[in-house]
């Protein structure tokens, strides 16, 4: 069963950027409420779809340069990546279905 992997801005290039698979980052912070709350599904979602995501997480009070590259100003933001690129955005809380909604749409979307 998959479980999030912590990263860091040292690695964040290579678990994340030249990753094989579609990634999709959390990007939160201890003190922040909403991403506690978020915490059990980013946890549930990295079992589901372990093989097809690589599910992270990026704890933005220690790693600013990663979260200022992005432009993260609200957390808990999850981005997905493909191929070295956040080609999706999800800020704020939400509920399971609606993640997996946004999660399938980038799976299913033919590499270009």
């Amino acid at each position: 069963m998959g479980k999030p992997m912590h990263v860091k801005e040292q690695d964040f290039e290579t678990q994340v950027l030249k990753a094989n698979t579609p990634v999709l980052v959390d990007f939160w912070a201890e003190w922040c409420a909403p991403c506690r709350m978020i915490a059990p599904i980013v946890e549930e979602l990295a079992g589901e779809y372990d093989g097809k995501l690589k599910v992270v997480k990026l704890d933005v009070d220690d790693n600013q340069g990663i979260a200022y590259k992005y432009g993260i100003m609200s957390i808990p933001t999850l981005g997905i990546f493909k191929g070295g690129e956040m080609v999706e955005r999800l800020v704020g809380y939400m509920p399971k279905q609606q993640l997996k909604r946004k999660i399938d749409a980038v799976l299913e979307a033919k590499a270009s």
